[in-house]
């Protein structure tokens, strides 16, 4: 939902740094290749030991600066079936690093115990799910239908995991974050729920001969 409404903030931010960038030669899918890596290294190096106040605030500069490929190539008309196909699996690569470094950090650092146990399988759940979210979307547009539903996008997930991380950081309960965790989990859970039942009622549709 944060993704949908805050495309136009984006777009009337960056697109003046946008210009400034592809004036120097660089491309959107140099942007998109460096966003990951840093985006892992950042979330690598600093959330399994616990850096929770400066991991999500280099991990945001990170993000931002990532928003910036998509904007680069509608004004370098540039954007290919290639950057979309790229930039979806960078981004798998980078929620995977995140979440999964939540996780570590979790069976590295907390008390042995039920909230351990359960903030490391709802991490490792939201690994999973923030695959399948972007997945299910994927597969129903393969197959002719459309899936653009969902209460939790990426952006959603990110920062409900920032609001987690930062609470902690400063001192809060670790159950914040093994909430913040699991109304993620739920959130792309029913995301997945919700578009596959998008892409049923569309494919229904258009295939008579099913049946419910």
């Amino acid at each position: 939902m944060l993704g949908q409404h805050g495309r136009g903030l984006t777009r009337a931010l960056f697109t003046v740094p946008a210009r400034l960038l592809a004036r120097a030669g660089v491309t959107p899918n140099m942007l998109t290749v460096a966003g990951t890596v840093a985006t892992i290294a950042v979330a690598v190096l600093t959330l399994p030991q616990g850096h929770f106040i400066l991991g999500p605030v280099l991990l945001a500069l990170v993000l931002i600066g990532d928003s910036f490929d998509g904007i680069l190539a509608r004004l370098t008309g540039t954007s290919s079936a290639f950057g979309a196909f790229l930039d979806s699996t960078m981004d798998r690569l980078a929620d995977g690093a995140v979440f999964g470094s939540l996780a570590v950090w979790a069976a590295l650092h907390m008390e042995p115990g039920t909230l351990r146990t359960w903030t490391v399988a709802v991490a490792v759940c939201v690994v999973v799910l923030a695959a399948a979210v972007p997945y299910a979307r994927a597969r129903a547009e393969s197959v002719g239908a459309t899936a653009a539903v969902g209460i939790a996008e990426r952006t959603d997930r990110l920062v409900l995991a920032a609001v987690g991380v930062l609470a902690v950081g400063p001192g809060a309960p670790q159950w914040v974050l093994t909430a913040a965790l699991g109304v993620i989990a739920l959130a792309s859970f029913i995301t997945v729920v919700q578009r596959i039942m998008a892409a049923r009622a569309q494919l229904l549709h258009t295939e008579p001969g099913e049946r419910p």
